[in-house]
């Protein structure tokens, strides 16, 4: 039983958008492709090691997850990269599970795409005209084609569902870094081979209506970078301050953030979502776009807004702070860091950010390295610690210094600046074709982009850290430190400041690209496509009957809001974004656009 059928009014269940829409007469279209982001895909095994005798092409990951409890060691070693070349260990090979079904449902019950489809089936659609393009999302992107010839594939799937459906256009629906991925994939796929796909320029123009991106992180997320530095987010540092037994207990020796470090820092794609445009977009020691507007949501009712308003900031899902939050501090070792005058702070010596190896490492005692901070002398990794703020300029050196070898090998796919020039022949280059402020969107004028994300919802923006203990072997140095809160209305708790966005991706990532960015004809949009924002304002459920909400805005959630939905439904059913209401916005995200001084 589906979350919408749960919701009564008097009595009354009421029905699914896809049943009222059918109903209303919409009919399918478009052919419709689903991208999936990270995690949410499965992946099942096709060769291994002999202790994974007995799982041949059962999911390693999504499903049950049984497997992590009967033989963890042996699901970890599986689940990893070559350390050097991001691809297979030798006599591994795990994959994408292909079809519908490799991202419907994450876990038994829980579901990501399953309401979608199911809506999208009521109004006609089926597996002639709806694809799910599941990848292997542990891969840089590029890497998903040399491998596995993922992008190929798509590109000829495209090219099929548009000449099967009556020579009608695509409407693409990307998730989180599936967003970025399909980004990457509009690149490639007019570049020349080898490189690229050789579809030429206005294949784009020729497959593809609409690309409505959920969640899209298109500017990364700050919760990437304490992913890498420390395996953390705001629900480990809680789960450590309430039961720090759960996550540092070497029972079994299982020290579980450690393990999940030495797997997740051989996923390439993780380098994909750290915050791209530095400081510019993200704001330095003194500056954010979102300065004076930060979210402590401590208040629950919010104002009304019209669906059509850009620049009304009387709908704002979030609270005006009585200081402004440095937010552009994205790591900060002390409370104190993260809130004295950049002019108290100590300068940043580049020297010290030198990788170090010598005989004193922190954990050279402890036999086999686990992570690369058992490669580091106590020395740097004090230094790293004094009193210091990292910005999104300075926090790539950091994580140099604590994730050498991740960070060469993911900045040969990935890069995080901003061009000056989008016409120097360097651009040319794959490991910029995701990052949508070093390359342009194809010459497509009729093509239109969403930006379609949940406002309301506490999201993870600056952390607040701290020295870990260092009397055992093979452990984390540094911890977000879940002592460190903040005053009413700092937008500081447990260690972590907060912004508004979905949960996951803050407003500003999510939609600065629609906002501004590729808003009219601009630089980074020379054809001038069209962009529309549809911001759904959370709404948490009345009651456990509603199980995770109708009008949910939360990052994986959202996929079951009767708006999105809607609105998904429509566009592949023919209609326009002027048609659907054009732009719907709660949240501050024009404000913050202008603030930033960025070449359009």
């Amino acid at each position: 039983m589906k979350c919408w059928r749960r919701r009564r009014t008097r009595g009354r269940v009421l029905e699914s958008p896809g049943t009222r829409l059918k109903h209303e007469g919409l009919t399918a279209l478009h052919p419709v492709v689903l991208v999936p982001g990270i995690v949410t895909g499965g992946l099942e095994l096709w060769e291994g090691r002999p202790c994974s005798e007995g799982l041949f092409r059962k999911r390693l990951w999504g499903g049950s997850f049984a497997e992590i409890f009967k033989r963890p060691m042996c699901w970890l070693e599986h689940l990893s990269l070559h350390n050097e070349t991001g691809l297979d260990p030798p006599g591994i090979r795990v994959r994408a599970v292909p079809g519908l079904v490799a991202a419907d449902y994450f876990a038994p019950g829980y579901f990501v795409w399953a309401v979608l489809i199911e809506n999208l089936a009521k109004i006609g659609y089926e597996g002639k005209n709806l694809h799910m393009a599941a990848y292997d999302w542990r891969l840089s992107f590029q890497n998903t084609e040399i491998r596995d010839q993922a992008l190929s594939r798509l590109k000829s799937k495209i090219e099929l569902m548009y000449v099967t459906n009556g020579y009608k256009k695509v409407v693409v629906v990307p998730h989180s870094m599936g967003v970025i991925y399909f980004l990457h994939f509009l690149k490639w796929v007019e570049s020349p081979p080898p490189m690229g796909g050789g579809g030429g320029p206005g294949w784009c123009a020729k497959h593809i209506k609409a690309i409505m991106n959920i969640g899209p992180a298109f500017l990364g997320v700050p919760k990437a970078v304490s992913n890498i530095f420390s395996a953390e987010s705001k629900e480990v540092a809680f789960i450590r301050a309430m039961a720090p037994s759960v996550l540092d207990s070497e029972i079994l020796g299982l020290q579980t953030l450690e393990h999940l470090m030495r797997v997740s820092r051989t996923w390439d794609s993780t380098i994909s979502l750290l915050p791209k445009g530095g400081e510019t977009i993200w704001g330095n020691l003194d500056w954010s776009p979102e300065d004076g507007h930060g979210c402590d949501f401590v208040k629950k009712g919010q104002p009304s807004m019209s669906d059509n308003n850009l620049n009304s900031s009387n709908g704002r899902s979030c609270f005006q702070v009585k200081d402004p939050v440095k937010y552009g501090r994205m790591i900060s070792f002390g409370k104190a860091a993260s809130q004295l005058p950049s002019s108290q702070l100590p300068t940043h010596d580049s020297k010290e950010f030198l990788h170090t190896s010598a005989s004193t490492n922190f954990n050279s005692s402890c036999g086999e390295v686990w992570t690369e901070y058992d490669e580091m002398s106590r020395e740097s990794i004090r230094k790293i610690s004094e009193n210091k703020a990292y910005t999104a300029r300075t926090l790539f050196d950091l994580l140099r210094s604590v994730a050498p070898k991740m960070m060469r090998r993911a900045e040969n796919h990935f890069s995080h600046g901003i061009s000056e020039n989008l016409d120097d022949p360097k651009y040319a280059h794959y490991k910029y074709w995701s990052n949508p402020l070093e390359t342009k969107l194809p010459d497509a004028p009729d093509m239109e982009i969403y930006c379609l994300y949940g406002v309301g919802i506490p999201t993870e923006r600056a952390y607040v850290y701290k020295l870990a203990p260092s009397d055992k072997c093979k452990n984390i140095p540094f911890r977000i430190d879940s002592s460190a809160d903040g005053d009413a209305g700092s937008g500081l708790k447990s260690g972590v400041y907060f912004v508004d966005g979905d949960e996951s991706v803050p407003v500003l990532s999510a939609g600065f690209m629609c906002a501004k960015g590729w808003r009219g004809r601009t630089r980074f949009n020379p054809s001038g496509m069209a962009t529309y924002i549809r911001e759904y304002r959370h709404k948490r459920p009345a009651s456990l009957l509603e199980g995770r909400g109708t009008e949910s805005g939360a990052h994986v959630d959202i996929m079951g809001n009767v708006a999105l939905i809607e609105d998904i439904l429509r566009v592949a059913a023919g209609a326009t974004g002027a048609e659907i209401g054009g732009d719907r916005i709660y949240s501050d995200i024009i404000r913050m656009s202008e603030r930033i001084n960025l070449r359009i």
